[in-house]
């Protein structure tokens, strides 16, 4: 791999988090949580029932699933930061690499001179892959993902699975 392309692809990454962007896409995060449903609605219990047969459940999960799409993207990322806090190393390694990425590229491809000599900005990639790809396999990565992706779906479809439909949109449907 060219050690140029790799540095000028980390330092593209640091410029696509620039402020400007930031704040847009905040504003786009604003726009989503705006439309969360209230919890009143979302844990309706009296709205819980086992559906009928299989046609049943997947109409169920098709229109809740994109009825209460933000209130799940809040539960997804709710156990995204559960699984980081209960897996303190993976926590560690990711905050490790964004900000040595964020510091090395600081240097806009100079070399780093300390007291005890000059280190290239290549050498400082080098020396951060060698510490966070070891790291990051003691931290089972793949063991996080694994769980969060079946945490979210078990909660996600389960909620959607059981949650019925408001009547209004029961209606609509048999009339059409």
């Amino acid at each position: 791999m060219n050690h140029v392309g790799a540095i000028s692809q980390f330092s593209q990454l640091t410029e696509n988090l620039s402020v400007e962007r930031i704040k847009g896409e905040l504003q786009g995060l604003q726009s989503k949580l705006s439309s969360v449903r209230p919890p009143q609605e979302f844990f309706n219990f009296k709205n819980f029932s086992k559906p009928q047969n299989f046609a049943e459940l997947q109409s169920r999960v098709s229109y809740n699933v994109k009825y209460y799409q933000s209130n799940y993207a809040l539960i997804v990322g709710a156990l995204s930061v559960y699984s980081l806090l209960t897996n303190l190393l993976l926590l560690f390694v990711l905050v490790l690499v964004v900000a040595g990425v964020a510091g090395i590229s600081r240097l806009r491809g100079e070399d780093w001179v300390t007291p005890l000599g000059t280190l290239k900005v290549t050498q400082l990639y080098t020396a951060l892959l060698c510490v966070t790809i070891p790291l990051g396999f003691m931290a089972s990565p793949f063991t996080t993902i694994l769980w969060l992706v079946g945490a979210s779906s078990v909660t996600v479809i389960g909620h959607a699975a059981f949650m019925e439909k408001p009547i209004q949109v029961v209606f609509e449907e048999e009339t059409v």
